[in-house]
């Protein structure tokens, strides 16, 4: 693969971690999510818990506070979740400076937009089949998916979107999107290979 990078967004429960991973299995790279927090606390002195709490906070609950009437009185909030973001972003481009890799969601498309030898995939599923997934995986009710797919997916929208000034999750932004319903974990993490090779990314 030499330096090939496939940034990996996606839907909540539309699989798209388990594409990933599947990715990784098949072409025996490593693939780089909850890890990257633990790389970036390492290599910022931060406790792993702290940055960890910070990092999952600061799409859903700061980054709504900033954008509300009263957002300008959270100057705090917007430094930390800034340096949180300098900090990750030097750690994805360290690992694309290291070879091959998976990344999952973190804006990496668009960090290392001006690299080479990268491909940007979206996955995304019809709600029906998210909801059913998350429920099946967490054992809650329907309801109860729904609602937790809405809210992740908008702390995703909200973070991508702020960080990058694009719009996440619209095909414009990346090389491939893919519906994980058609063709399961299996055959989605299939598809995505012929298309690397056939975009001469994999040999």
């Amino acid at each position: 693969m030499d330096n090939t990078i496939i940034n990996v967004g996606r839907q909540f429960g539309s699989g798209g971690k388990q594409v990933a991973l599947q990715l990784g299995k098949i072409l025996g790279i490593e693939v780089f999510d909850n890890e990257l927090i633990s790389k970036a606390a390492e290599s910022s002195g931060f406790s792993r818990a702290l940055f960890k709490e910070k990092d999952e906070k600061r799409s859903l609950f700061s980054f709504s506070s900033f954008f509300s009437s009263q957002g300008f009185g959270q100057a705090e909030n917007y430094v930390n979740e800034n340096e949180l973001f300098k900090i990750q972003s030097h750690v994805i481009k360290e690992i694309a400076d290291k070879g091959p890799a998976i990344i999952i969601g973190r804006c990496a498309d668009y960090i290392l937009r001006d690299r080479g030898c990268t491909l940007d995939v979206f996955i995304c599923a019809p709600l029906e089949a998210r909801i059913r997934r998350v429920s099946d995986r967490l054992g809650i009710t329907p309801e109860k998916a729904e609602d937790l797919i809405a809210r992740t997916d908008r702390k995703r929208e909200t973070y991508y979107n702020y960080f990058t000034f694009g719009n996440w999750g619209v095909a414009s932004n990346y090389d491939l999107c893919v519906d994980s319903s058609i063709l399961d974990i299996e055959g989605t993490a299939d598809f995505i290979i012929d298309f690397a090779r056939r975009a001469g990314l994999l040999k």
